[in-house]
């Protein structure tokens, strides 16, 4: 009988892509199928989906191993799933174990970043698991080659994208113009960047190189970020990525042509997406670090907005040349500079009617459809 035991440490009630694309993972297996659950504490709440749920403490991260790990292998001896599926690189370890004391097929959903890390610890003993599991599915075609460079078999990896909800009806467009009149935008072209702020995301050298040559056609466009700054900068006391670039702002004395609004709740964010001209993604090539995929590229196509993107890492993915947004070469801000100029001077309307129908190709369901071809489950139906 086929049932999946799902380990991860990536699910709401945390906040994130990953996230995200867990609780997916759940809800799109279930169709089928049993799915059970060794996640964190207070994930229980959102998986209606799945038949059993053991939650473990988060932090430390020792203390999240040796819960999931004991949790994983009760489970398994309980429900003997066919399937045990981590959901990142880092669960690997505890998935093969628990899928060898039970007689399955151990599964790893690999991001990019749980195969380039820097760590010599997780390098030494955390890849030797993720090669040997019996399927290796990848993010993007990047990370599928980066999983072939660290010694996975290449009959083992098969890429499945990750999805995105697609909007089932058009914008209400009172509440977007209200949204546009709360935030200033009214009468302005505005840039929208989202997600996470951190060194790789390029935000910084972004509003240095970019930024400018923009402001010299255009003196009133406004630049807005939507995203705050990751924790572990927080947390060293390091200085964040938002207060740089305020002080860069200040220095440069285009303060009033960035807004920074943090995180925003998903109905404000539709709203951002619908008003915004154009969504830049200047994604930078980092060492150790890498932009597995490009999701915010195929959320802003699901609302008709076109993307520019630096084609690093998984981006390319996640953007129709010319159809749902632009790629330039990494490094290259003359040319971003260029491609965000073409979009406002053609207007997001033209590009719309091809986001959408680009960003279908991702729906969850076509997720979920990709990941039980990918495990060899029967159909979902």
């Amino acid at each position: 009988m086929e049932r999946v035991l799902l380990v991860t440490r990536n699910l709401p009630p945390l906040r994130g892509g990953m996230e995200r694309l867990n609780l997916h993972l759940v809800q799109e297996l279930a169709l089928g199928i049993p799915v059970d659950v060794v996640g964190p504490r207070g994930s229980d709440v959102v998986l209606s989906a799945a038949s059993r749920v053991v939650t473990c403490t988060l932090k430390p991260l020792w203390r999240f191993f040796a819960e999931s790990l004991i949790g994983s292998l009760r489970l398994a001896r309980s429900v003997r799933p066919s399937h045990v599926l981590a959901g990142s690189g880092l669960c690997a370890p505890i998935v093969w174990l628990t899928s060898r004391m039970v007689g399955a097929r151990a599964v790893v959903y690999v991001h990019g970043l749980d195969i380039v890390t820097k760590s010599p610890i997780y390098r030494l003993l955390w890849l030797p698991f993720i090669r040997r599991c019996d399927v290796c599915i990848a993010n993007s075609a990047n990370t599928a080659g980066l999983a072939r460079e660290a010694g996975v078999l290449a009959d083992r990896i098969h890429i499945v994208h990750p999805g995105v909800m697609i909007p089932t009806a058009p914008p209400d467009t009172d509440a977007v113009e209200a949204f546009r009149a709360s935030r200033g935008w009214t009468g302005r072209r505005v840039l929208l960047c989202v997600g996470r702020l951190t060194e790789r995301k390029g935000l910084l050298d972004f509003v240095t190189d970019v930024l400018p040559r923009l402001l010299a056609d255009d003196p009133s466009l406004l630049l807005a970020v939507v995203g705050n700054d990751a924790p572990d900068a927080l947390n060293q006391g390091r200085q964040g990525i938002r207060e740089a670039v305020n002080q860069h702002a200040v220095a440069m004395g285009f303060q009033d042509n960035i807004a920074m609004y943090g995180e925003l709740p998903d109905e404000a964010l539709d709203c951002a997406y619908a008003a915004a001209d154009v969504a830049v993604f200047p994604v930078k090539a980092t060492q150790g670090d890498i932009e597995g995929f490009g999701m915010v590229a195929i959320e802003a196509a699901a609302h008709g907005l076109p993307t520019v993107a630096y084609a690093v890492g998984g981006v390319p993915d996640a953007i129709a040349e010319g159809v749902s947004g632009f790629l330039v070469p990494a490094g290259d801000t003359e040319a971003f500079s260029g491609a965000v100029k073409n979009v406002l001077a053609s207007g997001r309307s033209t590009f719309a009617d091809g986001c959408k129908a680009f960003a279908k190709r991702f729906a969850w369901a076509r997720f979920g459809a990709g990941i039980r071809r990918a495990m060899e489950l029967s159909d979902g139906d």
